[in-house]
């Protein structure tokens, strides 16, 4: 590739000095030459990434002004590396830059964040990210011809304009995966501009590359959040089970050595430490690979690729064979007469040991119930081991664990139950009502788009094999979204106490939720006005789009009625809708005179 030259991967972004021992073997020095080559290439990226996540209302100008300005510090500090500004660390280096750049800072309500140093600052830069990006206009969409032109004319600026536009409309995905992004756009381009079916071709590209992005920007998203709002031990959970159902053949003693690593890599990456992530990122694929034979049997291929490549590569590859012998029981947390006394000596290894015990043991779990097999474990031996008999106690964990399974399986069939009886369609307007009525103060967007992930989470997995673990990862992953990764996120008391009280048992706090009696409702006579304006709009509109928002208004208005009379109310009022919109004076429609829809609404809510 001309631009972005996978030939390596990336310890850091910048010749800063960083705490990174120099490599001593010589496959490690291969590896260390490529990533600085890499490096020199593709600076420009790497900058472009930074600043677009960290300001995400910034203009495509103003951040290639940042990145000729980082270009600059960087030839100075090879030319001169003695120099005392060369000492910093990259992620302080680029917040510098911006809080030094004239202007920048109060037009974009910095100023907060630069009177901070250090941490402190990096973690005010990161605060200021926005998860939700209606604030930024569509995202821009050209011809093919007209893309294929302006990539002719200027290749550079035009990839620079693209990773631009991606990065700061996901401001939590990790940079490598970025980087890969722009790869395959940047061979999409390559390849479709020399067709001649040019739109045919960039759809097919684009929409493994769409599906690649969103897949790790929704689990980058949830695992910060566990990070942010738990802290370190939920992820070491997250890890250890996700990393024993992958590899249930990893030795305990190799797993906490790669999760030292895995560990720190998010550290960076959810920081929003650009460079810290993908030099982390790197250190735990080159390790996946350097004991690829104790690990798995499954990413050969994987470890033979470019390491920018490796990592969409293992996460796509088949989960490892469990050994031969390995039993369903490991003895030692249920049998044993010391467990009570192991689990006093380390708590957190011994815990660590039983979820990697469990998880190889257990394939067919989601990472979720996992995690809550691993709590309601740790509760029953807090009771247990309290008692004078504390063994006779335990040996009934089994049947806890169990008990907690059925109640999460019995969640998943019901929701596959509805997705086979109800169809996409009124399944989402069912999870569009659930989710307003939950969190009202959502934007409508917003609302929409988690009902169309719960549904496409269903009908992804309702027909699989392993249909529970594929459920319930997946809607976990939504409920990730809606809770968001930063700590001063906050909807209503009932959802924040969802979202932060128990990360392994949010999905079910979530399904006991009833509607939000805490919302400020407007005034239910205003309903009927609003949505006849609404819907006499001579505006071009998606048609659903205007049900969506027809169907959000009136739960938020009138939470407390049937689902029956909501049901009734929707179809008679979109029905009114439709044809109105297709007449001159659409606001005739609405009038008493013509349309029972007002007094009905009017009626319904005396009732009430």
């Amino acid at each position: 590739m001309r631009h972005l030259k996978l030939t390596g991967f990336i310890f850091f972004l910048l010749s800063l000095t960083e705490s990174l021992a120099l490599p001593t073997k010589p496959q490690d020095v291969d590896h260390f030459n490529a990533t600085q080559k890499f490096i020199d290439e593709n600076t420009a990226y790497l900058a472009i990434i930074a600043f677009s996540q960290y300001v995400q209302e910034a203009s495509f100008d103003e951040v290639e002004t940042l990145v000729k300005v980082m270009l600059d510090y960087r030839d100075r500090c090879w030319a001169h590396s003695t120099l005392p500004e060369c000492s910093k660390i990259a992620n302080d280096a680029i917040q510098d830059m911006f809080c030094d750049m004239e202007g920048l800072l109060q037009k974009y309500n910095f100023s907060h964040c630069c009177r901070k140093a250090g941490f402190p600052r990096r973690l005010c830069f990161f605060y200021n990210k926005k998860a939700n990006v209606g604030f930024l206009p569509p995202f821009p969409t050209l011809d093919p011809e007209e893309k294929c032109q302006a990539y002719k004319n200027n290749s550079e600026s035009f990839l620079h304009l693209y990773m631009y536009e991606v990065a700061r409309r996901n401001p939590f995905v990790f940079a490598p995966v970025l980087l890969t992004v722009a790869a395959w756009f940047e061979e999409a381009a390559t390849t479709c501009c020399e067709q001649q079916q040019k739109a045919t071709c960039f759809q097919a590209k684009a929409a493994p590359i769409t599906q690649y992005l969103k897949a790790s920007s929704s689990y980058q998203r949830n695992v910060c959040g566990a990070l942010i709002k738990f802290g370190p031990k939920v992820l070491n959970s997250i890890n250890v089970a996700v990393f024993s159902k992958k590899f249930p053949k990893i030795g305990f003693k190799d797993l906490t050595s790669l999760l030292e690593d895995v560990s720190s890599m998010y550290e960076g990456c959810c920081e929003g430490d650009v460079v810290q992530c993908i030099r982390s990122q790197s250190q735990v694929m080159n390790h996946i690979c350097s004991k690829q034979d104790s690990i798995s049997s499954k990413i050969k291929v994987c470890c033979e690729k470019k390491t920018l490549e490796r990592e969409a590569c293992i996460i796509n590859a088949n989960k490892d064979d469990r050994p031969e012998g390995l039993s369903l029981r490991e003895a030692k947390f249920t049998d044993s007469e010391n467990v009570c006394q192991e689990r006093d000596s380390d708590p957190d290894k011994f815990f660590a040991e039983f979820i990697y015990e469990y998880s190889r043991r257990h394939p067919d779990l989601s990472t979720p119930e996992l995690l809550r097999i691993t709590k309601v474990y740790m509760d029953f031996l807090e009771d247990c081991c309290s008692r004078e008999s504390p063994a006779v106690c335990y040996r009934h964990a089994e049947d806890k664990f169990n008990e907690t399974t059925q109640r999460s399986l019995a969640m998943v069939q019901q929701e596959c139950k509805q997705f086979q009886e109800l169809g996409k369609d009124t399944l989402q307007r069912h999870f569009l009502v659930k989710f307003t009525k939950a969190a009202p103060q959502l934007p409508m967007e917003e609302l929409v788009s988690l009902s169309k992930e719960m549904v496409a989470a269903l009908a992804t997995c309702c027909t699989l094999s392993d249909e529970f673990a594929c459920v319930d990862n997946l809607a976990d992953l939504v409920l990730g979204e809606l809770c968001g990764v930063n700590t001063n996120r906050t909807i209503n008391p009932a959802v924040d106490h969802c979202c932060k009280t128990d990360f392994a048992f949010r999905r079910h706090c979530f399904e006991h939720l009833k509607a939000d009696t805490t919302y400020a409702l407007p005034s239910v006579s205003a309903l009927v006005p609003a949505l006849h304006a609404d819907w006499c709009q001579p505006r071009k509109e998606d048609l659903q789009n205007k049900k969506h928002r027809f169907l959000v208004n009136l739960v938020k208005w009138m939470p407390e009625i049937t689902d029956e009379e909501r049901l009734c109310l929707f179809t008679k009022f979109t029905a009114a809708g439709e044809e109105c919109s297709e007449v001159q004076e659409p606001e005739s429609c609405f009038s008493p005179e013509s349309s029972k829809t007002g007094n009905e609404s009017q009626a319904t809510e005396k009732q009430r």
